[in-house]
């Protein structure tokens, strides 16, 4: 039975069990990966490193792009699979890959995302494995991260951010802050998303200042409802301010995030959508982006005081 098709008449406990399997499949594959992936870095297997110039100053899309639940929505229902991703790629030109979260990515896998846009200006920003994050928890992960790095050679100017998620009980510890920004490699744009309420303080704060992090905001249940600017560039996740991923978010919750954007000072805005459950993340990060070429961020300030900027309620 192929784990991987989705099935109607499949009950719950069912695709449960198949999640399962999946997911212990996926873990247990990752190792190899990564270690190909570390042989394909030390065999100079990428293009090399270069820096790599965005054109614009706000990148809008969504976090995937690839789910059944959106046929019929934003997929038109006779279309198919192996054209939803150039139905994506014409209306939005970014999108966070997270497939790569659950499964570390082959250098065959990059170079498909590479051709995959065509002649299209189109940049990924990338969810680093599990295998970094969630189950080493950057313990003794320096040499992984450099290995995960090698996909931002090889995607080249369609690189955008590495985003590091961490779980939810990761608590914040000096110790682990330490751990997390002495494994990352600051010559990339590196993202980390935390899922705890304590890692908002003034220590994270600063200590992302000074190496160049991108400090995560989130739009979360529990989470603080605070835009946190670290970097010149400003990172900004959507999942639901009160249930994760199916919140339909009304303009005027999208204009208040935009204006705070614009207010922020930053060079450069990431906004992802990820209440895909219900398929309200399209039409949202599309009503996102329009809200931000009306206020001119583009014409933002260039030289700002890093802070957080707090709701206006």
């Amino acid at each position: 039975m192929d784990i991987n098709v989705p099935r109607k008449d499949v009950g719950l406990d069912e695709r449960r069990k198949r999640r399962r399997l999946r997911r212990e499949k996926q873990r247990a594959e990752n190792v190899g990966r990564a270690e190909k992936m570390h042989l394909a870095r030390l065999a100079g297997k990428g293009p090399g490193r270069h820096s790599t110039e965005l054109a614009k100053s706000a990148y809008v899309g969504c976090s995937g792009w690839f789910y059944w639940k959106w046929r019929g929505k934003f997929f038109p229902a006779e279309m198919p699979t192996s054209e939803w991703f150039t139905h994506y790629a014409q209306q939005f030109d970014t999108v966070e890959i997270n497939a790569s979260f659950y499964s570390w990515p082959t250098v065959a896998n990059v170079k498909t995302w590479l051709r995959q846009p065509g002649t299209r200006a189109f940049v990924y920003t990338i969810k680093v494995c599990e295998l970094i994050t969630h189950v080493k928890r950057f313990g003794d992960t320096e040499t992984l991260v450099k290995d995960f790095g090698l996909i931002g050679d090889i995607l080249g100017k369609r690189m955008g951010c590495f985003l590091f998620q961490l779980p939810p009980s990761y608590r914040f510890t000096e110790e682990r802050l330490r751990a997390i920004l002495s494994q990352l490699d600051h010559t990339r744009r590196n993202v980390v998303e935390f899922r705890h309420a304590s890692w908002w303080n003034e220590t994270v704060y600063s200590a992302f200042r000074e190496s160049g992090t991108i400090f995560c905001s989130c739009s979360g249940p529990r989470l603080p409802d605070v835009l946190v600017r670290t970097a010149n560039d400003i990172y900004l996740r959507m999942h639901g301010p009160e249930r994760w991923y199916r919140h339909d978010y009304s303009e005027g919750e999208l204009a208040e995030w935009a204006e705070r954007i614009k207010n922020s000072g930053a060079r450069r805005a990431w906004v992802y959508f990820n209440n895909d459950y219900e398929s309200f993340a399209p039409g949202n990060a599309l009503t996102m982006r329009r809200l931000l070429d009306q206020t001119g961020f583009d014409q933002a300030p260039s030289e700002v005081d890093v802070s957080v900027a707090a709701p206006s309620s």
